[in-house]
């Protein structure tokens, strides 16, 4: 009995020691999480506006575009199974511009996430790739940062177009008989991105008047 009071004692001791080890370090994290966290949260917003500024001119709007959103639920049209986000430009009070977070499925190392800008009157502002694993060397010049041609990226060549300039038929690479440019050797990285292009023109197109009606921060 003697030796089941003293393991009862020792386990209790234990059990006390870690959970003051518990509280010791968890209260100094907590602390230097709350303290860190608005620069972490400055940092993505910051980072974000880069990018954004990447496919829409500033110039183009006025409002405080990161705080005027609309959030979709998952929509296979962009790609996203888990929802996302469309950032709405106006520029004194009147619709300006679109930017859309949407998704090429079926890059050939998977997903390529992409953000695409879309003037009021349906035309292309700009595409960027945000994050993919295609092939360095390869696959990866739809990355203009990655794109070994710095003055004329393949990216680029999207800017200033419509569904109307180019229709929907035409709207493929051009060894698949559309009007898009591409790398000998590397066309499934710059067939997703040229195709996911479409969908989310097509998509702003078709919601256009819906998304900027919404209240901010809405969910459609």
């Amino acid at each position: 009995m003697s030796e089941r009071y003293t393991a009862g004692r020792t386990s209790a001791r234990t059990a006390s020691i870690l959970v003051l080890f518990t509280i010791a370090f968890t209260a100094p994290m907590a602390a230097t999480y709350n303290a860190t966290r608005p620069a972490i949260e400055a940092s993505a917003q910051e980072g974000k506006m880069r990018l954004i500024n990447e496919v829409l001119p500033p110039s183009t709007y006025d409002n405080a575009l990161l705080d005027d959103y609309v959030t979709l639920g998952p929509t296979p049209q962009l790609g996203l199974d888990q929802g996302g986000r469309v950032y709405r430009a106006r520029r004194g009070g009147a619709p300006a511009a679109l930017v859309l977070e949407t998704i090429a499925t079926d890059g050939y190392a998977g997903r390529i996430q992409l953000v695409v800008a879309v003037a009021a009157e349906g035309t292309l502002s700009g595409v960027r790739v945000v994050t993919h694993k295609e092939t360095p060397g390869l696959g990866d010049y739809i990355d203009p940062r990655k794109d070994r041609s710095k003055d004329k990226p393949w990216i680029g060549q999207f800017a200033g177009l419509s569904l109307d300039g180019v229709g929907p038929e035409k709207w493929s690479l051009g060894k698949d008989g559309g009007a898009f440019a591409y790398r000998v050797g590397a066309t499934i990285s710059a067939r997703a991105v040229t195709n996911a292009t479409r969908r989310a023109l097509e998509f702003a197109r078709t919601h256009r008047d819906a998304l900027f009606a919404a209240q901010p921060g809405a969910t459609l």
